[in-house]
């Protein structure tokens, strides 16, 4: 787990974000105890003769450099004439080369502010995991660092995955907060219902946390066409942006009821967030929108009409739809709630969602903006190499038809990918829809489903012919399919592998 999320925000060490915050935050007991250990073992001390020549005991020798003890003036003078250093050198915050970025990891304001016990760790663990070898993670945080910096990782970029591994690790469920919504409904008599007025969460927004709504502020022109909400705290007001849909509205203000029936006050002020933000924020943001589409898409309602949609004989597309009117929902909000309940009550654990943007002419091609992959990464998964996403995909292939046949309504296929020259197959779910901020963009949502016996015992309708299966790949820079007609890009990745394999083969030769 720990190197894991090392290697996640490892990268940041070399920016500006780090530098000249030696001092600040120190924790002297880790820095001690990292001294110590690099002068024992540079001395080719054991505990036992470090123990000969201190008087102190091999089990608080071992204390001090896991950095749980701090040991008084006398012992750590005892210390520096055993280890033959000065006192002021031994007390001084001042580390050598070979362990300075593991110092500066653990110091770092953006260390501090990852909430480590939700992975499962805390500093001290952390420290007893440096201090057994800092050499070998001081070469690994190195190695990351160059490998961040060569693909221009960022500090969001390294925020927004610790967030997908957070909700990854817990099968994107969160019992807490669908209690929460349970609770909130019943303090402020909201019944069980498929859809809930838009007027009735304004009253309640405004009767008891002392909010306005407003789309007087905010306009779908001009420069904040994109901005969908902006919450400004000086006039206690939610600004929702005209152009939005009703379900889109729902779930503002529904999010925004999270945020004060939470009490998540370090929060993003708007939708979508336009600035750079701490993981908190982020983590705050997750919880609201969990709330807010858990809220308005009841857990036990959703399982009734998962459960008759599954047993169905024959694929419908208009079933997909009809889930998401019954709720007033967007496909968004569809795939994301599908992600929470699946798992959990129907046993689908190897799934994934993906979220696709393109526009018409975009150089670039497909854009994946959001992705989650539950027990594995599944394929397709986010690439920062600008290669062409495999056009066999659904999540690609439904986006051009939407754009082909120009339209403004939500569509939905199925498809079984088979992965090319493998035994892996996926169950593909996609939902296409114009973007409402931007109408020339087109937007795929998809929730994937790794095929198996189980999944063919659950899902009654997997034999109905009228299902597309296509053979796919990961991209079209490593794809070996010959004759792809819808192929973006040459395979010249996959070229160069062999040639590369091909020379390896004729000086294996030579003997």
């Amino acid at each position: 787990m720990f190197f894991r999320f090392l290697l996640l925000f490892a990268n940041l060490l070399e920016n500006d974000y780090l530098c000249g915050n030696m001092k600040r935050g120190v924790d002297i007991r880790q820095i001690l105890g990292l001294k110590v250990r690099e002068l024992r073992t540079d001395r080719k001390l054991s505990y036992q003769e470090l123990s000969k020549k201190t008087g102190l005991s091999v089990s608080y020798l071992n204390e001090i450099e896991k950095g749980k003890k701090y040991p008084k003036g006398d012992k750590i003078l005892q210390l520096s004439e055993a280890l033959e250093v000065s006192y002021d050198d031994l007390v001084s915050l001042k580390v050598s080369k070979k362990i300075e970025p593991v110092v500066s990891l653990l110091q770092s304001p953006f260390f501090k502010e990852l909430p480590l016990e939700m992975m499962g760790l805390d500093t001290q663990k952390l420290m007893e995991l440096i201090s057994a070898n800092p050499e070998k993670i001081n070469t690994f945080i190195n190695t990351v660092m160059q490998v961040a910096r060569s693909y221009e990782m960022n500090k969001e970029n390294v925020y927004h995955a610790a967030l997908r591994s957070f909700q990854e690790i817990n099968d994107n469920y969160f019992e807490e907060l669908e209690l929460a919504v349970q609770e909130f409904k019943e303090k402020y008599d909201f019944e069980s219902a498929s859809q809930y007025q838009k007027e009735d969460l304004v009253q309640t927004l405004r009767d008891y946390f002392g909010v306005k709504v407003s789309d007087e502020h905010l306009s779908e022109a001009g420069v904040l066409k994109n901005v969908r909400s902006y919450f400004s705290s000086r006039e206690a007001t939610l600004m929702i942006n005209k152009g939005l849909t009703v379900a889109q509205e729902k779930f503002l203000i529904v999010r925004e009821l999270a945020f004060r029936y939470l009490e998540l006050e370090d929060r993003p002020v708007e939708t979508p967030p336009q600035r750079q933000h701490t993981f908190a924020q982020l983590l705050n943001n997750f919880k609201a929108s969990y709330f807010a589409v858990a809220f308005l898409m009841d857990r036990d309602e959703m399982i009734k009409d998962i459960k008759s949609f599954v047993k169905s004989k024959k694929w419908h597309d208009r079933d997909v739809l009809d889930i998401m009117l019954k709720y007033e929902a967007t496909p968004e909000m569809l795939m994301q709630r599908l992600t929470n309940i699946l798992p959990r009550y129907f046993g689908f654990n190897n799934l994934f969602f993906l979220k696709l943007g393109s526009k018409p002419g975009e150089e670039e091609g497909f854009r994946l903006t959001k992705e989650l992959h539950l027990s594995k990464l599944h394929n397709p998964y986010g690439n920062e190499l600008n290669e062409h996403y495999c056009r066999r995909w659904i999540s690609v292939r439904i986006i051009r038809e939407l754009q082909e046949h120009h339209l403004t309504e939500p569509i939905a296929r199925l498809q079984i990918s088979k992965y090319f020259n493998t035994k892996s197959q996926y169950l593909c779910l996609s939902i296409a829809i114009p973007n409402s901020s931007d109408s020339d963009e087109g937007l795929s949502l998809t929730v994937g489903f790794q095929m198996g016996e189980e999944l063919r015992k659950r899902i009654s309708f997997l034999d109905d012919p009228a299902i597309v299966t296509k053979e796919v790949h990961t991209t079209c820079e490593r794809c070996p399919i010959t004759d792809c007609n819808v192929r973006a890009a040459p395979a010249w990745k996959l070229e160069k592998h062999s040639h590369q394999l091909a020379i390896e083969k004729a000086l294996k030769a030579l003997g």
